[in-house]
């Protein structure tokens, strides 16, 4: 089902995953005209399930995000299939322009785009990615436990990802590929007796539609069932270049991210940002409430305006009435009767 897209908005969440829904929720019920734009791309898309979520441990991707639809619209949220393009600054708050050519204006926007994970160059890696190639152990590793596991370097991070699945299995190898270990490093490995692999890494071998080996540059095939990567994980975030707001290095060294506040407050007033396009590390649950958290900010913040607003009508109403004109040509008669 695709919403009607209208001309205005109080919010415009862009992307509807678990960060953009849940702050779409929040602001539906607080009675804000809101609408998400989700380009139906979702990062988990691939993962069977979706796992340290509280009472939903394990339900897929596409289900909840199913579900989540379903309770916006129960609050009079809109939802509307599209890819944004491109974001300016307007008076009163921005316009919001889709691929397609439709735009509609928001006073404020909670930009929930997520990333985008840049994988090494390996043949077949893509293809298994959310299977059996997989990058977090909170997400994926008890559904590997105790089989052998591989890790590929790729990144900074990587040594640490390999202790992390180190708990999950007594069967870890290492592989080294282009990367270089310090020596510290290689002593962490050897004392989890963690096995490490030289030489290039080929790509992957594959039977019967599961990994069963990694492939070296020499021909030699290591043997394992699931191989874990470090991604460069970089956020969905080119069309806010207009506002003045781009992504920037991560300070772990993961890729891009957009930097804000712990409320998801940018630098841009009236953007906020949620989930993984400015925490890449974060896991469902966690993107889930850093939406709730840039909800209620979004909201405070429109309802501050709307009281210096309604002072200052209350003190000179002349003055004041061509900006409330303003604000109401916005958001519309769409305030569910108010």
């Amino acid at each position: 089902m695709t919403d009607r897209l209208d001309s205005g908005y109080d919010v415009v969440v862009i992307g509807g995953g678990a960060a953009g829904l849940s702050g779409a929720l929040t602001l539906a019920r607080a009675r804000r005209s809101v609408v998400v734009i989700d380009a139906g791309a979702p990062r988990n898309a691939p993962a069977e399930g979706v796992h340290g979520l509280l009472a939903r441990e394990g339900i897929p991707p596409a289900e909840l995000l199913e579900r989540g639809r379903a309770e916006v619209r129960g609050y009079g949220g809109r939802v509307v299939t599209g890819e944004v393009e491109a974001v300016t600054r307007d008076d009163g708050g921005f316009t919001v322009t889709l691929g397609d050519g439709r735009t509609t204006r928001a006073r404020r926007l909670l930009v929930a785009t997520g990333l985008v994970d840049e994988l090494p160059d390996v043949p077949g890696l893509r293809e298994r990615w959310g299977r059996d190639v997989l990058h977090c152990p909170y997400c994926h590793g008890w559904e590997v436990r105790d089989r052998a596991i591989g890790v590929l370097a790729g990144g900074p991070l990587s040594v640490h990802q390999a202790l992390l699945f180190r708990q999950l299995s007594a069967d870890v190898t290492y592989f080294r590929h282009t990367t270089a270990l310090s020596d510290e490093q290689a002593e962490q490995l050897a004392a989890r007796e963690i096995r490490v692999v030289d030489g290039e890494v080929a790509s992957l071998e594959v039977v019967g539609d599961r990994l069963v080996g990694v492939r070296l540059g020499d021909g030699a095939v290591v043997d394992r069932d699931a191989l874990a990567v470090s991604s460069r994980m970089v956020a969905r975030a080119g069309f806010l270049a207009a506002l003045g707001l781009a992504a920037a290095e991560h300070p772990a060294g993961a890729g891009e991210h957009v930097p804000a506040d712990p409320t998801g407050r940018t630098d841009v007033p009236g953007v906020w940002v949620a989930g993984n396009v400015t925490d890449p590390a974060a896991q469902v649950g966690a993107a889930a409430a850093a939406g709730v958290v840039a909800a209620a900010q979004i909201n405070a913040d429109l309802v501050a305006e709307e009281t210096r607003r309604a002072v200052a009508a209350r003190r000179d109403p002349f003055s004041a009435r061509s900006e409330a004109a303003l604000c109401e040509r916005v958001v519309g008669d769409r305030r569910h009767g108010l």
